[in-house]
């Protein structure tokens, strides 16, 4: 800690994010956005209800004479779950649930998601992306230095979806993309980079990499924010932000009805992303994503300040399970150990040490939040 570093008086962001700003009570930007422009537009009542009821009549009309209405990317943590429950049990959809297999699944993550598919009675399609050239691309991120280590897994994730989705003209997009435990978003200098940026990773894999990529999906964000869009129509939608939804109160429903099971901590699905989170960006980066998770929980009421304190004064996960996971990490990748922690002891980097085109992705960013399409704070 030095003498310039401050943390809001409200939630528990602070002054890791180096562009953040106070207000002269000590409230941070994060808060005074979600009072702005989150929480006047956001309602879980009668007019969430009739809204929701209104996407769902719409997804049936244009499903009619389909073997499935809409699509949702499961991956068996627990935003994705409870809109899989909401779409079925609520609103009234037949979904195709879609998980990408990217290596890396938690055997909790796989159990939920055989519970979820048993217990709604919905079809399950799995896409296994090829693993030797997950493994070079994230082994290439590794060596870059940068922060944003998650974005290989979310390139995989999400391009693959967006790609069957095209393929087999299913129009509707729901994901468990929500403001009751996202409302605080995560940070560019945090690896919160704005999107799949393929220029980025054409010019990371081309310094690091050692394999063609040629099958693995990668569709760039001004192609599905655009193209995909305003072209072919499709539509991505939230269900969760019309439903009241308060994480305690949805982990205790799913576990009740389907016996899933709740996660330790958000993200936790993937094994890679816990490792990455809870050990890499703190001790490499000095950043904590919990902390954005934990703003979220504190502005929507559902955590006080005091709890998320302390919990963030000590790691997630204890030592020897980390250092476990380092190891496991290392030789899933066909890395030692040794030559794992040399490249966690490199220099650090960021996005702008390589080719991008993050002002053009920034721009869009700005505008979606101008236009009112996105209420987040874009930092």
């Amino acid at each position: 800690m030095t003498s310039s570093y401050k943390i809001c008086t409200r939630c528990i962001m602070d002054t890791s994010d180096p562009n953040i700003r106070f207000d002269d009570r000590g409230v941070c930007e994060y808060c005074q956005n979600f009072d702005d422009q989150i929480l006047p537009n956001w309602h879980t009542d009668q007019r969430g209800e009739a809204e929701l009821q209104r996407l769902a009549q719409l997804i049936k009309k244009d499903g009619q004479g389909k073997e499935f209405d809409c699509i949702i990317g499961l991956s068996g943590g627990l935003d994705s779950s409870y809109v899989s429950y909401v779409a079925k049990e609520k609103m009234g959809l037949r979904p195709l649930l879609f998980h990408v297999d990217a290596g890396w699944n938690t055997d909790q993550a796989v159990g939920n998601i055989e519970k979820l598919v048993d217990g709604l009675g919905l079809e399950l399609y799995t896409e296994v992306i090829n693993w030797e050239e997950m493994k070079d691309l994230q082994t290439a991120f590794l060596k870059s230095q940068i922060p944003d280590q998650d974005l290989p897994q979310d390139a995989a994730f999400f391009s693959a979806l967006y790609k069957f989705a095209r393929a087999h003209k299913i129009k509707y997009v729901l994901t468990g993309g929500n403001f009751s435990t996202e409302c605080c978003r995560e940070p560019e200098e945090w690896g919160g980079y704005p999107g799949i940026d393929k220029r980025l990773f054409n010019s990371i894999h081309g310094l690091f990499g050692g394999r063609a990529m040629r099958s693995f999906p990668l569709v760039d964000i001004l192609m599905y924010k655009i193209f995909y869009r305003y072209v072919l129509g499709m539509q991505v939608v939230r269900p969760l932000n019309l439903v009241p939804y308060i994480k305690k109160e949805a982990e205790e429903t799913l576990e009740q009805l389907y016996g899933w099971q709740p996660f330790q901590h958000k993200h936790h699905e993937s094994r890679f992303t816990r490792f990455y989170e809870d050990y890499w960006m703190p001790r490499k980066f000095g950043y904590e994503k919990r902390r954005a998770h934990f703003s979220s929980l504190i502005m929507t009421g559902q955590m006080t300040r005091e709890n998320a304190l302390e919990r963030i004064a000590r790691p997630e996960m204890d030592q020897q399970f980390l250092a476990s996971e380092f190891e496991y990490v290392a030789n899933k990748l066909d890395l030692s150990v040794e030559e794992l922690q040399t490249i966690f002891e490199g220099e650090n980097k960021t996005f702008r040490d390589y080719k991008n085109k993050h002002f053009l992705i920034g721009m869009g960013a700005r505008v979606m939040n101008m236009l009112g399409l996105e209420r987040r704070l874009f930092r």
